[in-house]
């Protein structure tokens, strides 16, 4: 309930100041994912947040809840900027709900971001047959360092680097937009970075895919799904490591972009196994409005 208290504030705020947004297409750049970068969800697409054009600066703020059976939650609060559709900036703060794992217990985490964009038009380039191309980082800090060492991580803090291509090919399938994207993400975080960096015997980073694919049922209706493949680095040959076995991450969403100004997106995901508990599918809601 608080979630839904605090998104309706942030669709307000977007109907009325929609001016503030910027010349782009709507929903052009995205949504925000969890770690704060413009895309979907889970998988950062190589545009830039918001709707600023080449010669304008624009932002978003955005608030999201995820929600599984076993109680566990995570909260993300977090803001972006993106500058002449060439630079994103962006910072989320997350809280990590341990439930009955750890009762009373929560785990923060900030993350800090930057994209920029190579080459290509996601949009406009549709007599090109090459994507619009960005690369990222994200540094990650975990606020409690004892817990993931307890569980094996060398280190409460870490960072990923990304290349994402994104295309958008205009009435695509039956006079429907689509929208792909495909990322690559070389990284040692372990749960998205909520159980630390590295593990005891594979501290390295390694390369891992990711995917999002949308189809526009309207201007502004996306229905679209995301896959998230992540590092296993906590598991070792003890058996009693193998309740932190890490799995790919998945979901399918809903975005609804009522005006240039914000965003409501609804989602199913499922997190795969989520520190002891195996399994763990529940529902996703994020709002998002644009300045």
């Amino acid at each position: 309930m608080k979630l839904v208290k605090l998104l309706w504030p942030l669709l307000w705020v977007g109907l009325v100041h929609a001016a503030w947004a910027g010349d782009r297409l709507l929903g052009t750049g995205g949504v925000s994912t969890i770690e704060g970068a413009g895309g979907g969800g889970l998988v950062p697409w190589a545009t830039i947040t918001g709707t600023g054009s080449a010669n304008q600066i624009g932002g978003v703020a955005f608030a999201t809840r995820v929600q599984m059976p076993s109680r566990y939650r995570l909260d993300v609060v977090g803001a972006a900027v993106g500058m002449y559709d060439r630079v994103e900036l962006s910072a989320a703060t997350w809280t990590f709900d341990l439930a009955d794992t750890v009762p009373g217990k929560s785990v923060e985490m900030k993350v800090l971001g930057g994209k920029v964009k190579l080459i290509g038009d996601a949009v406009y380039d549709q007599d090109r047959w090459w994507p619009q191309v960005s690369v990222g980082a994200q540094y990650k800090q975990n606020e409690d360092g004892k817990l993931v060492r307890s569980l094996g991580a060398r280190s409460s803090h870490g960072w990923d680097l990304y290349a994402t291509a994104t295309k958008v090919w205009l009435g695509g399938v039956f006079g429907r937009n689509v929208l792909a994207t495909v990322a690559t993400r070389y990284t040692n975080a372990n749960q998205f970075g909520l159980v630390g960096f590295g593990g005891p015997d594979h501290a390295a980073h390694g390369l891992k895919l990711e995917a999002s694919l949308g189809l526009m049922l309207r201007d502004d209706l996306v229905l679209g799904t995301e896959y998230r493949d992540r590092p296993n680095l906590l598991v070792t040959q003890d058996a009693a490591t193998a309740g932190l076995r890490e799995t790919s991450a998945q979901d399918v969403f809903l975005a609804w972009f009522p005006c240039t100004g914000g965003s409501i997106t609804a989602a199913w995901v499922d997190l795969g196994n989520v520190l002891t508990k195996a399994s763990q599918r529940g529902w996703y809601l994020s709002g998002q409005w644009n300045f």
